[in-house]
């Protein structure tokens, strides 16, 4: 697909939307992570106008919303028709995409996680000289989990001039 270069400024994001197998589960999930009970907790669509505008034949689905500090949302939606396949959230994979958390205290949030019984995808890690340019970005910390469905999750807490 060629794009022009032409900057549109889209600068601000409005929410993110994860596609889910089990709705419930889903949101006592996120409830967890963030502490927040649902803005939206069990909306109902269906459209079939709607779902053209996805390249999908129809939309039936249910959907919930727990929105952050930011303003960002968090739009949980359960595709009832058509039900899609899991992607397999791998973190190389071209289209995949991940949401990240911004911590103040990384090491208390991190051992609250692993005794609460998150499954980390790895060992937390902090950003090393001569692995990161720029500079700005030593001594961030990050570590990655899975939400119930595999979407990339994300704790950080950037360093310096480094942007999350």
């Amino acid at each position: 697909m060629a794009v022009s270069s032409t900057p549109m400024g889209l600068t601000h994001a409005a929410h993110v939307g994860i596609s889910v197998s089990d709705l419930d589960a889903s949101i006592a999930f996120y409830r967890a992570l963030t502490g927040r009970e649902p803005v939206v907790a069990d909306e109902t669509m269906h459209s079939v106008p709607f779902g053209r505008s996805q390249g999908l034949s129809t939309a039936k689905l249910r959907y919930a919303t727990i929105n952050l500090d930011n303003s960002l949302g968090i739009d949980l939606i359960q595709f009832q028709e058509p039900v899609g396949e899991r992607t397999g959230g791998a973190a190389n994979r071209p289209g995949s995409m991940h949401l990240c958390f911004r911590v103040d205290d990384f090491d208390a949030v991190y051992r609250r996680m692993k005794e609460a019984g998150y499954d980390f995808l790895g060992d937390d890690y902090t950003f090393l000289e001569g692995e990161v340019t720029p500079d700005a970005a030593l001594g961030t910390q990050v570590a990655y989990f899975n939400d119930p469905d595999g979407t990339n999750l994300e704790i950080i807490r950037p360093m310096g001039g480094f942007a999350s």
